[in-house]
């Protein structure tokens, strides 16, 4: 890697960390805790990147940004925030920061990042306003590398004319996301409309919802609901558009392409509205950002009703081992409930056992009670690959290398997940640590271990 790297950041740790492993890259480095100084390096023409924080004592690294490209255009910046949420990745996009990333972030991660911005030579960006509206109460908050990954695209498929749709479980937030994608696009003075069963049950339904939705956004909400005369609508729409016509989102809780494989879906409907998949995860995949979602709701019910309440140390251990099916929107309604119910300023575990303990446990299946995709993934892998054989049976031994074939990339992403943390991923997995080891040595498994930065 080589090099001018600046580094403006008010953590003493993060500007030492950075400046040694980048100076061990090859690059040459300049570190501050000023966005004037910031400034004053890049007007005299020093670096040739920048590693910025968002929140400086002296100011916004964002709000920096267009003053940088003015400045030096070219000059690629990436942003490094604690704010966490949805609207840091797009306003970073709308700034045209090279690239952004959440912390605590992954070291090698960032420093791959920041070889690539080193040899791209970028044209001076046309700034974007960002548009006036009260975000906070979005609840699209995450820290976790899926939720960051989700961001990230959103910001980059928001002001493109390319369908989206957005899949995930019941609860996850799908509607939001669509719905951001529309409020924080080049669309977002024109109309958002969304199409319900009703809007597609007559003839005229689609020319109705054209009519409503100018050159705004569609969205069709839970499309694999809708019954076969409502697809053919949409198909004979969509065929109909003229260059003027609004950008088409749709969100689904079923799994689609299994819905027509099994004929239940239209395969020319599937194809048209899947320009781009964004899929939310649940939040039994982002346990780490439930703590922060709760948080979130319980700032909200202070805001509005003036009552504080926070969670104390064991009740927050009780919310983040429960596999909440109903997802963001369970846990927003658990946490309304317990702003109510309870009765001193600090929620108790025994308080949250009483609410979560008249509800499910049990973690839905993505599709809303169709068959497991796991198991039906595995089947048809299965029988073709009894079919390859030409009705011959295959090598003795399938068992154990059937279960190699899983349990292999389980182990692989638990690791992953944990950040190669063996004691964690085997308290994950619900294995003895020992028991893990063995399997890794085994299954000949590489683990790394990924050093974060707070």
């Amino acid at each position: 890697m080589d090099g001018t790297v600046l580094v403006a950041d008010d953590d003493r740790t993060i500007r030492t960390v950075l400046t040694q492993a980048l100076t061990r890259a090859g690059c040459k480095v300049h570190a501050t805790s000023s966005l004037m100084t910031l400034m004053r390096w890049v007007e005299e023409g020093k670096g040739d990147l920048v590693i910025s924080d968002v929140i400086m004592p002296d100011g916004n690294g964002l709000e920096t940004l267009p003053k940088i490209s003015q400045a030096r255009p070219g000059l690629p910046v990436i942003v490094i925030s604690a704010q966490n949420t949805i609207m840091t990745a797009i306003q970073a996009a709308e700034a045209e920061a090279y690239d952004y990333l959440p912390k605590p972030f992954d070291l090698p991660d960032l420093m791959k990042r920041a070889a690539r911005a080193l040899e791209v030579k970028r044209k001076k960006p046309a700034p974007v306003a960002a548009p006036e509206m009260a975000h906070d109460d979005l609840p699209l908050v995450g820290r976790t590398p899926q939720m960051q990954a989700l961001y990230r695209l959103v910001a980059r498929v928001m002001n493109t004319d390319l369908p989206v749709m957005v899949t995930g479980e019941s609860g996850t937030g799908k509607s939001l996301i669509a719905r951001a994608i529309h409020d924080f696009s080049d669309r977002r003075n024109l109309p958002f409309v969304v199409a319900s069963a009703a809007d597609l049950a007559s003839l005229d339904g689609p020319a109705t919802l054209l009519s409503r939705a100018r050159s705004g956004s569609i969205l069709f909400d839970e499309v694999g609901d809708l019954d076969d005369a409502a697809q053919a609508r949409i198909v004979r729409m969509l065929d109909s558009f003229a260059d003027s016509a609004p950008r088409v989102m749709s969100t689904s809780q079923k799994d689609l392409m299994h819905r027509m494989e099994a004929g239940q879906f239209r395969q020319d409907l599937f194809y048209r509205l899947g320009g781009v998949t964004i899929a939310v995860p649940s939040l039994r995949e982002r346990v780490d950002d439930i703590p922060l979602l709760a948080a979130h709701f319980l700032g909200r019910a202070e805001r509005d009703t003036g009552v504080v309440r926070r969670l104390s140390d064991s009740a927050l251990d009780m919310i983040r081992v429960y596999s909440w099916p109903g997802n963001v929107r369970q846990l927003e309604n658990a946490m309304k409930r317990l702003v109510v119910t309870s009765p001193e300023a600090e929620i108790s575990r025994a308080e949250v056992e009483a609410v979560l303990g008249s509800q499910p446990a049990i973690e839905p299946l993505m599709g809303g009670g169709e068959t497991d995709q796991l198991s039906a993934s595995v089947e048809k892998h299965l029988r073709r690959y009894f079919d390859l054989h030409g009705g011959v049976l295959p090598p003795p031994g399938l068992y154990q290398r059937i279960l190699r074939e899983v349990e292999t990339p389980l182990i692989e992403i638990a690791l992953d997940a944990t950040g190669g943390n063996q004691a964690k991923c085997a308290d994950l997995l619900g294995i003895n640590r020992n028991t893990l080891r063995k399997k890794i040595t085994d299954l000949d498994i590489q683990v790394t271990r990924r050093r974060r930065l707070m």
